[in-house]
């Protein structure tokens, strides 16, 4: 990496990512309208606020986690895994810092950067699968190392995946709305549904656990549905809200795929072939929506709940990672519950696991109901931030609920 290219580096990492809400979103998107209701002039009016934009932020936001990269233990930033990490996000930020002095208004350069956003998208599609690589790796390199600080791993997977879903969130949204990248739906605002159908995101959810469970073990247990709505028209039971489909539909899955093995791996261990259905509870509240995934799988020991969010942690048998495997394992890999608790808690939201040891297991994903309150959580590279992965006392490094307007530059941060 050149020192030019470091320095900007530098220079973007002093400065705050600017935490927008999912009512933001909305309402940008919507200015451009959707599906065939387009208005050419407003297009391109919203396209450029949006190079504008985006020609900052997401250096921003790259700029933030390399600095923080820096801070891992030296055999791991090392490993051929982590390297490549490195290399994609320098290489990603390099790309997009090409455009710092560009004309947003000029219609090539607004096309070739939308191409370039999904060029990144593309290039970081497997940041989670190679990184974890990297980690198993460094993990069995330092089984008997006193020395390697998982705590101090733990806390930036925590931030970089966080970080990772908040720049795939913008760069989705401005491809689908400006781009080729076209919406799954023609009602979504960009990768948002407005009116986002939580049981039928559930239920497709289920479907595809349920095919993944059927291929390894050729069973699967059913699933009950309730939903509860006091508070909608006419007592109705349909629960809707603005959401991104893509990241419920990743953290129900998750959910119902642990579920369903517990409960087979516990009757098969009785021989017992008749499952106790998976119950899914969604219940629509003044202010969240909460979904309740419970199961009767026999529940997990207290001693290892404290591990459940560990990403180096999976009560699961370690997957093969030979290449070429033709289907995805069910578990294994200890990605699944930390992960899902990221994308929960990205908009303001979070997931807990409540677990009985010798019965079952409940899981409760809390939605902000409203637009307005679903805010980013973004990780923020303070001078502090070095100190934490140099100990164990906390720091407030992490965006506040309520969204900034402005990337403020930190005053006096080098001291």
């Amino acid at each position: 990496m050149s020192s030019k290219l470091l320095r900007t580096i530098e220079k973007y990492a002093q400065y705050h990512p600017t935490a927008l809400s999912l009512q933001n979103f909305i309402e940008f998107g919507a200015k451009a309208g959707s599906g065939t209701d387009k208005d050419t002039g407003k297009v391109e009016a919203c396209n450029k606020t949006s190079v504008k934009f985006l020609k900052k932020e997401i250096p921003v936001r790259l700029a933030n986690i390399l600095e923080e990269l820096k801070h891992l233990p030296k055999p791991l930033l090392k490993s051929p895994s982590m390297r490549r990490i490195t290399q994609w996000y320098q290489q990603s930020f390099e790309e997009v810092i090409e455009y710092e002095n560009a004309d947003g208004e000029n219609r090539d350069v607004q096309m070739q950067f939308s191409e370039t956003l999904s060029s990144i998208a593309r290039r970081h599609a497997t940041v989670v699968e190679t990184t974890a690589e990297g980690v198993m790796e460094y993990r069995d390199l330092h089984q008997n190392d006193s020395s390697a600080n998982y705590q101090n791993i733990q806390y930036f997977l925590d931030r970089f995946y966080m970080s990772r879903i908040s720049i795939r969130m913008l760069i989705n949204q401005h491809t689908m709305l400006f781009g080729d990248d076209l919406p799954k739906s023609p009602t979504h605002i960009g990768c948002i549904d407005p009116k986002c159908d939580v049981l039928s995101v559930a239920k497709d959810s289920y479907a595809n656990a349920k095919f993944l469970c059927e291929q390894y073990y050729m069973t699967s247990p059913s699933v009950e549905y309730t939903t509860i709505n006091p508070y909608g028209p006419d007592s109705s039971t349909s629960i809707n809200l603005v959401y991104v489909p893509s990241h419920l539909y990743y953290i129900l899955f998750e959910l119902f795929k642990n579920s369903m093995r517990a409960v087979v791996e516990k009757n098969r261990d009785e021989d017992n072939d008749n499952f106790e259905p998976i119950k899914c509870l969604i219940c629509r509240g003044h202010e969240d929506v909460v979904i309740r995934i419970s199961d009767m799988g026999g529940g997990i020991r207290r001693s290892q709940t404290h591990m459940l969010f560990n990403y180096m942690y999976s009560t699961a048998p370690r997957p093969s990672m030979q290449s070429g495997s033709v289907s995805a394992p069910l578990a294994g890999y200890g990605y699944g519950l930390p992960v899902s608790r990221l994308y929960a808690r990205y908009l303001n939201g979070d997931l807990n696991v409540v677990t009985i040891d010798g019965y079952g297991t409940d899981a409760i994903v809390t939605l902000k109901l409203l637009s307005s309150q679903a805010n980013e959580l973004l990780p923020i590279y303070t001078a502090t931030t070095s100190k934490q992965y140099k100990s164990e006392i906390p720091v407030a490094d992490w965006s506040s609920s309520y969204p900034s307007r402005n990337n403020n530059k930190r005053p006096n941060d080098s001291t």
